[in-house]
């Protein structure tokens, strides 16, 4: 016999898509929010009750949780994307499950306490370093999907192809545990792998230059067959972009284009340096945007051309990728203020607007069509936001959503709801008692 679990959580203040509402109480039932009553001034009995703002859970449309461990280590000195990369590869090289599973957890957790209740996990560590698979061939694939459920986090693990270094080159020694050797591997391989409740199964195709152009479409069919996600970095750097148009004569996006990769289950990630053509190609096709600003700014990519994009047709979403810091509330904060910066104008997106992308385009990007808003029939996934910290007491309540994009952080998330579960309650984790010495003995144990 099936037991249903209910609960009734009592907003103070909720955010409901368009504007603020005191005193909400959402009704939850198995996980699934079954009605929100407005006008409750009174919590009802038994309600357990979040002050502050609450907001849709947050989606991180893009993360590679391993690149945690480089925080801090990869801010000393200069240098450019390609000498960051190399320094990222020597942590690769050092990952097993039983490390990389110990990582994600961590990673995952800090994440629910910056108030993101789903992830969209860019997986390319497939194999032993060298390029040997697994007794399991997807056991690290499995690490992270079962860091996200030891978390208390969904998580869309985007299972990545990665073949070649560049164009009509094969993998670098680094690179050979990223590889299956072809798209068709690749396909046979992630194809193993099963959803369950917290998690759903994506695809994605690593660049342009690390996939050829002749398996392009073995991917996307992948995708289109299941009618899963499918992501790609996109023009992240000009470099790619020149080495794209040497091998083949064209921009990547119009590659991507020519082989049947783009779509609106398809997301570009970066998409920092497009051309006009570019821009119409991705926006006509419905291709979604991950922005991933801190990132960006971080390895000093550029600014892409966001605004345009989403003129264009391309819904943007939010990621924190290399995880510089993980604040999806600076992430859509980011957007807008590096807009600011390039135009010297205001007022590019709404606080709604951004607050969208960081929720309900994000879940979207990531096929969890079913959450991203506080509404009847959706996944119960909710981020209470304090309203009385140093950086939010003072304004309105009713411009919750403005304080939340321009003034919080992370740091006044109090509380993040998962499926109806409280994941955490008061800004402390339920699951994963003291999160900072997780991650310490985490990344310690990769330095080793």
């Amino acid at each position: 016999m099936r037991v249903t679990t209910r609960t009734t959580y009592w907003l103070e203040y909720a955010w409901l898509d368009t504007n603020v509402e005191p005193d909400v109480a959402v009704e939850v039932a198995d996980g699934r929010i079954t009605a929100v009553r407005t006008e409750v001034p009174v919590p009802p009995p038994g309600a357990e009750v979040l002050r502050g703002l609450t907001l849709p859970g947050l989606a991180n449309a893009h993360s590679h949780a391993f690149h945690r461990a480089l925080r801090g280590t990869v801010q000393v000195g200069s240098g450019t994307f390609w000498t960051w990369r190399e320094l990222m590869y020597s942590f690769a090289d050092r990952l097993t499950p039983e490390t990389y599973h110990a990582l994600a957890r961590a990673v995952y957790a800090e994440m629910a306490l910056a108030g993101v209740s789903c992830v969209g996990e860019f997986h390319y560590v497939h194999h032993a370093p060298g390029g040997t698979p697994y007794a399991d061939p997807n056991a690290m694939g499995e690490a992270l999907i079962a860091a996200a459920a030891d978390a208390g986090i969904r998580i869309s693990l985007l299972d990545t192809a990665y073949l070649s270094s560049g164009f009509g080159e094969p993998p670098n020694g680094h690179q050979l545990r990223f590889s299956d050797g072809s798209a068709e591997a690749w396909a046979e391989r992630c194809s193993v792998l099963k959803e369950r409740g917290h998690a759903r199964i994506g695809a994605a195709i690593h660049s342009v230059r690390a996939v050829p152009a002749g398996q392009l479409a073995t991917v996307a069919g992948w995708a289109e067959e299941r009618r899963a996600p499918l992501h790609v970095h996109l023009s992240e750097q000009t470099a790619e972009n020149d080495a794209c148009l040497a091998a083949h004569g064209r921009t990547p996006t119009r590659l991507l284009a020519d082989h049947g990769v783009l779509g609106p289950r398809t997301t570009g990630v970066h998409n920092t340096h497009l051309t006009d053509e570019d821009i119409a190609l991705l926006g006509g096709s419905g291709t979604g945007t991950c922005m991933c600003p801190t990132t960006e700014r971080d390895l000093a990519d550029g600014i892409g051309p966001a605004v345009a994009l989403q003129r264009a047709g391309s819904p943007l979403s939010l990621g924190s990728d290399s995880h510089a810091v993980i604040d999806l509330l600076e992430e859509a904060r980011a957007m807008e203020l590096n807009e600011r910066l390039r135009t010297r104008t205001r007022g590019h997106w709404t606080a709604a607007a951004l607050l969208r992308a960081a929720s309900a385009d994000g879940h979207a990007a990531l096929g969890w069509d079913d959450a991203g808003a506080i509404e009847t029939g959706m996944l119960a996934d909710l981020t209470t936001i304090a309203l009385d910290s140093v950086r939010t007491a003072g304004p309105l309540p009713r411009l919750g959503a403005e304080t939340a994009v321009f003034a919080a952080t992370a740091a006044d998330v109090r509380h993040t709801v998962v499926g109806g579960r409280h994941v955490v309650r008061d800004g402390a984790h339920t699951l994963v008692p003291d999160v900072p010495q997780a991650l310490a003995r985490a990344v310690e144990a990769l330095r080793a």
